[in-house]
């Protein structure tokens, strides 16, 4: 497959170009960024040096792009994924959006929490988040990839609200992010004296991410669900752990609770559920597309708590992506994707 990456001067860019390295069905044609066209991407990232010495193009020649490939992944902020896949309307590519253009069902929704107007609302596009939603990803032109803090917290928490075990307006939410999550643009909250030695939340009642959440909850559940979602930042470079909380609802008890989990995700590959009691952390998932989950019962409240761990630049964008791609092209899911995790 001949594949072009669309801003790959970005950390979710770089990490598509690590991971596709030793993918064995495809091939980087074309990679793009307009800030640092005409340079050499191991000028801007010198541990690709002798890896990829492949020339950053502008892409101004879009339609060139798109012409010589099978894939283009746009690894761009909001707003720019939907102006370009508007022109590439009838090329016969597969586009992966790492930002958050193509996520929403109803574009209203969007337009509210981004403050954007959506310019693209008839695009034949599906949610990307494989385990959830892999036959829709089959077969549809664009696939809007999951967002980070939303991958973990739908892992965690779909098989709960699928089997309605709890009460759908009881989930409370607590995520916390290595700051890569952030991008590479410097600033004052990301910047090393600011975050070092602290920990700090942020966004709390407005994250862009919660609608997302409440999409994929709510059609899991079949009904509408809300839920409070407050992330936090730590002073790592990547990595999301989410804590999640929801009352169990009358009757339900822990066997219940232990028996959806390896049913909704036993023959998963990248879902490691580590059981009741367990306390996944993100060094056990860095570097890889794994999401360990573990879950504990708390008598006295009634109540279940949810981890999971991810790596927020694989599972939680670079990772999946390419998950998402090789269902798209029939391929087995773990081709490029089958690594070891960093440690320590």
């Amino acid at each position: 497959m001949k594949v072009s990456i669309i801003g790959a001067s970005g950390y979710a860019g770089e990490e598509l170009l690590r991971l596709l390295h030793r993918h064995p069905k495809a091939e980087i044609v074309h990679i793009t960024s307009e800030h640092y066209a005409g340079t050499s991407i191991s000028a801007r990232y010198p541990h690709l040096t002798h890896i990829y010495e492949n020339p950053l193009e502008s892409m101004e020649k879009i339609h060139l792009i798109a012409a010589g490939s099978d894939v283009l992944f746009i690894a761009l902020p909001h707003g720019h994924a939907m102006q370009i896949a508007a022109q590439l309307e009838g090329y016969p590519l597969r586009i992966f959006d790492l930002g958050a253009d193509y996520r929403f069902a109803d574009v209203s929704v969007y337009e509210t929490w981004y403050h954007a107007v959506h310019t693209d609302p008839q695009a034949d596009r599906v949610y990307g988040l494989p385990e959830l939603y892999r036959e829709r990803i089959r077969t549809a032109h664009i696939i809007g990839n999951a967002g980070c803090y939303t991958t973990a917290s739908i892992l965690a928490l779909a098989p709960l609200v699928r089997a309605h075990l709890i009460q759908p307006d009881s989930i409370w939410i607590n995520a916390v992010s290595g700051v890569s999550g952030a991008g590479r643009t410097a600033k004052e909250s990301t910047h090393f004296p600011e975050l070092y030695d602290s920990f700090t939340a942020y966004g709390a009642v407005s994250h862009r991410h919660t609608p997302e959440i409440e999409q994929a909850l709510s059609e899991q559940y079949g009904a509408t669900i809300t839920v409070s979602f407050t992330p936090h930042l730590a002073p790592m470079s990547r990595g999301i752990l989410v804590t999640c909380y929801a009352a169990l609802l009358d009757g339900v008890d822990g066997d219940a609770v232990d028996s959806v989990f390896p049913h909704a995700y036993g023959d998963e590959y990248f879902i490691r559920l580590r059981g009741r009691g367990a306390y996944p952390a993100t060094k056990y998932v860095r570097g890889t597309n794994y999401c360990d989950i573990a879950w504990h019962i708390d008598p006295r409240t009634h109540r279940v708590i949810v981890f999971a761990a991810i790596d927020n630049l694989v599972k939680g964008a670079a990772g999946q992506a390419i998950q998402n791609m090789n269902i798209a092209f029939g391929l087995d899911e773990r081709m490029g994707l089958d690594l070891v995790p960093m440690y320590p």
